[in-house]
């Protein structure tokens, strides 16, 4: 059941969006109304979380059943005893699954009020506590200890430090103010930590805030299936074109075992850096990382490689995960999206160069996994499409594990291309309420099933270089 409004769009997205969802093909297949329906539901599910929090496991350093034992024990402790089923995912043996619980209705709201910005509201949203930098405005009372309600300013409206607050908001829950509002105002830029913990939060999700750090990694399902698509071995050249915050990248050093060679590049500094802490963390040692434009990355000049740093040779690499920039109109729970349709518009060209450059740079009969976090046809199928058409030396491939569904008809492609491709669609279920009881009359089976269903949008192409892109200028 819905219990928040769905996306908040601009008009001219919204159309866009629709257009795309509603195209010829697709009302050809499926008829206006059921197309329409899928539409609208896929904006109601992009507002609420998804039905699982899935985090992958390290099994560099320890093996699942180590650490599901382990995170059991915390679970136990944040939830004061109560028993939360933590599953194993059947085909991705390195996901671990935990249910959320909620919406919770029966949560009475505080007359002192915290008003937070989007973001840290859709954190909220997935289990996280409110932390102060996210916070927007509180009641001109507020005191520490306070039992508090917190909100969420999904349209950004509300002035900082604001005593109250009438425009939009959505409640979130219930915690316990760590800070006065004189102190979280005082203009102190070092006041990072906790805010307000949440108590009673209106979906129930594990936070895994410093839990576990060395041993989990918090993932949404669709980009840990990546990885296990790419199918990194030992002994490997691997790049990660654009790589931050480096998930992908540290889970394909894991899956190579440790052994080979992982480039990670990003072009923003401060996101390399925090690669870099995550190879730290995770105790993996075959990961480069370096702050490069992944547009640039090919050298053009033929002259001897410089020490394995960017830019590259052609033909340099085995295997190239291209996790692209994208409008992440996936991302889920986002009940707000400001961008204009310029903004939205805007990937599909950058796409394409970086898709160009990882060609060049891949060897005859290596791998290119091309992936996003939205929904558009353009950015997805449409990409594929075109580079079906440009690069003839690519093909089409079979994805192992298959966990998401088909591609989106739209974009050209044959019934065959389409069941080789991955597309996580967020209207593919109903949004039900979860509470325990219902849990545990569940089959395992069954709560897989929603898992791969009620995640994030997203989308994975798998292709391999058939010969050499040298040969096809000659």
């Amino acid at each position: 059941m819905s219990v928040f409004p769905k996306i908040s769009l601009r008009l001219e997205v919204e159309n866009y969006l629709k257009a795309g969802f509603m195209n010829k093909e697709i009302l050809s297949a499926l008829g206006k109304q059921e197309a329409e329906r899928r539409f609208e539901t896929l904006l109601h599910n992009l507002s609420h979380p998804p039905s699982f929090t899935t985090v992958r496991v390290n099994t560099h350093l320890a093996s699942v059943q180590h650490v599901k034992n382990l995170l059991f024990d915390e679970l136990q402790k944040q939830f004061n005893g109560l028993s939360f089923p933590i599953l194993q995912h059947p085909d991705l043996q390195d996901v671990l699954l935990i249910p959320v619980i909620g919406p919770r209705k029966d949560i009475k709201q505080q007359p002192c009020e915290v008003l937070v910005g989007a973001q840290c509201g859709n954190a909220v949203l997935r289990g996280a506590h409110v932390y102060i930098p996210g916070i927007v405005s509180a009641s001109k009372f507020m005191k520490g200890g306070d039992d508090v309600s917190v909100y969420s300013d999904i349209k950004g409206k509300c002035k900082k430090g604001a005593k109250e607050f009438d425009g939009t908001k959505i409640f979130l829950g219930n915690g316990i103010s760590e800070l006065s509002r004189r102190e979280i105002f005082s203009g102190l830029p070092e006041l990072k930590g906790v805010g307000v913990r949440m108590t009673e939060p209106v979906y129930l999700s594990p936070s895994f805030d410093n839990v576990l750090p060395n041993y989990l990694f918090l993932q949404n399902l669709p980009s840990a299936v990546v990885s296990h698509v790419l199918d990194p071995q030992p002994g490997e050249k691997i790049l990660d074109l654009c790589a931050a915050p480096g998930g992908k990248t540290t889970h394909i050093a894991a899956l190579m075992h440790d052994q080979g060679e992982v480039i990670a590049l990003d072009k923003i500094s401060s996101k390399v850096e925090k690669i870099k802490q995550n190879a730290l963390l995770l105790g993996l040692n075959s990961i480069r990382a370096f702050c490069f434009d992944g547009t640039k990355a090919l050298k053009l000049d033929m002259v001897k490689d410089t020490d394995g740093e960017p830019p590259f040779l052609p033909e340099s690499f085995d295997r190239i995960l291209l996790d692209a920039p994208c409008s992440g109109m996936g991302q889920r729970p986002n009940m707000a999206c400001t961008w204009t349709l310029k903004e939205v518009m805007s990937y599909q060209p950058l796409q394409r160069k970086l898709f160009t450059v990882a060609v060049e740079l891949l060897r005859p009969g290596g791998v290119l996994v091309y992936s996003t976090c939205t929904v558009t046809l353009a950015e997805n199928e449409e990409q594929v499409a075109w580079a079906l058409e440009t690069f003839p030396s690519l093909q089409l491939q079979h994805q192992d594990p298959q966990v998401g569904g088909e591609g989106m008809l739209g974009a050209g492609l044959s019934p065959e291309q389409l069941k080789r491709l991955q597309r996580f669609d967020p209207s593919a279920v109903q949004s039900l309420d979860r509470d325990i009881g219902s849990l545990r009359d569940a089959s395992i089976e069954d709560l897989v099933w929603l898992a791969n269903k009620d995640c994030i949008g997203f989308f994975i192409a798998k292709f391999v270089k058939c010969k050499s892109t040298q040969e096809e200028d000659l």
